[in-house]
């Protein structure tokens, strides 16, 4: 009886994003809804070959970022979070601070990210999300 049995190899196919690559214009809409958009695309929600266990997303680019139509009074309400790993080391950053030094690209992808689910996938989900300005 063999002990150590090897799991056969899982088709290549559906580990890795083929050469589809899906392009969003992002001028003149809302925050919320390209970002949603862009989730369910890199999650791989639209195909009909969906595996929740297996990254089966498009690789995606997102265009005019910086034209995201987004009101003054949102970006008071927006704030995210960064942790420097010390005691006392959180600091909560408002949507208009992040919008100034780093611009509304970096809103986005934090958008996206927190959108997508949060285990082993998300990261390599991140890699293929491209945003130009």
């Amino acid at each position: 009886m063999e002990k150590n049995k090897k799991t056969p190899a899982r088709n290549a196919s559906h580990s890795k994003a083929g050469g589809e690559e899906k392009i969003i214009d992002a001028a003149e809409k809302t925050l919320g809804r390209v970002a949603s958009e862009i989730a369910l695309s890199l999650m791989g929600k639209t195909k009909a070959s969906f595996e929740r266990h297996l990254y089966s997303g498009f690789k995606v680019k997102v265009l005019n970022a910086s034209k995201i139509k987004i009101t003054a009074k949102k970006l008071e309400e927006i704030y995210h979070t960064r942790y420097s790993g010390y005691r006392g080391g959180l600091r909560i950053l408002k949507g208009t601070e992040t919008a100034e030094k780093r611009g509304l690209k970096e809103l986005l992808k934090l958008a996206v990210y927190h959108m997508l689910p949060g285990n082993k996938l998300r990261r390599e989900m991140m890699k293929n999300l491209k945003i130009e300005d």
